[in-house]
């Protein structure tokens, strides 16, 4: 299976005009793929399940309820330690004997979680036929102050390979140095919005896709007024970057058909 630019987008509604822009907004339907199509379901806050290969990855989940014991997860991949990108009890619900469960070693040092994985930036290992690699996580902390994501911490954003097609979660990070690492070599780029954490916020968000270059781009950690005023603002200089900005609202999803 390889995908290119020209994957097929499979939106369950049609597009709608925001900011004299047509932005796929897709439906909330969360089904399991059995088939060679990946699912890309958003969460709420950095939140994100992948279906693919008929494997189910879950990426910093929170908040979700016991219906979703009905969404076994093969893996949960955790970024870092606060409490919107890790919570034990949601993991509770989606995690089985057989679950692969990732974080790094400041995490696993405060988890109560059994048989845990402990990564660092670089790591790699494979779910089923994915491979998951991780990469750097890191913030900058404005002058006075200490940064909310030290670098010292070894935090990790996740690179999700399924048969040459490429997923990039970034966690909370800024726009950092390594992403010249990624340049072409990512088809979707999930980017946070902020605001606060010291996250990536407005330019430096667009700054990070012209780096990266990846084909389509997802909001993450945003609320609503942000987003809106991102979309507003900078969804001329993303399609710019050669990007198609995809706005997913949380428990959205999107689907891309080979």
């Amino acid at each position: 299976m390889k995908f290119t630019k020209r994957t097929k987008i499979i939106l369950i509604i049609v597009s709608i005009l925001v900011a004299s822009a047509a932005i796929a907004t897709p439906t909330t339907l969360i089904l399991l793929n059995n088939n060679d199509n990946i699912t890309v379901n958003l969460l709420t806050n950095a939140g994100v399940m992948i279906e693919a290969d008929g494997l189910r990855i879950y990426i910093d989940p929170i908040d979700l309820d016991s219906s979703y014991s009905e969404f076994p997860a093969d893996a949960v991949l955790i970024t870092h330690d606060h409490g919107d990108h890790y919570q034990e009890s949601t993991i509770n619900i989606i995690a089985t004997d057989e679950t692969i469960i990732a974080m790094p070693g400041v995490v696993t040092a405060i988890s109560s979680l059994e048989d845990v994985i402990t990564v660092a930036p670089e790591d790699s290992f494979l779910v089923g036929s994915i491979n998951v690699t991780c990469f750097y996580m890191y913030t900058f902390a404005p002058e006075g102050y200490e940064s909310s994501h030290p670098i010292e911490s070894n935090y990790v954003s996740y690179i999700i390979d399924i048969d040459g097609f490429v997923i990039f979660h970034a966690g909370d990070s800024s726009n950092i140095p390594e992403y010249s690492q990624l340049q072409n070599k990512v088809d979707i780029a999930l980017l946070p919005l902020g605001p606060g954490c010291q996250t990536m916020t407005g330019i430096d968000v667009v700054n990070a896709i012209d780096m990266i270059k990846p084909d389509y781009f997802i909001p993450i950690h945003y609320t609503e007024i942000v987003k809106e005023e991102f979309i507003a603002i900078y969804y001329v200089a993303v399609e710019n970057c050669g990007c198609e900005m995809l706005d997913l609202a949380y428990f959205g999803s999107i689907e891309f058909d080979s």
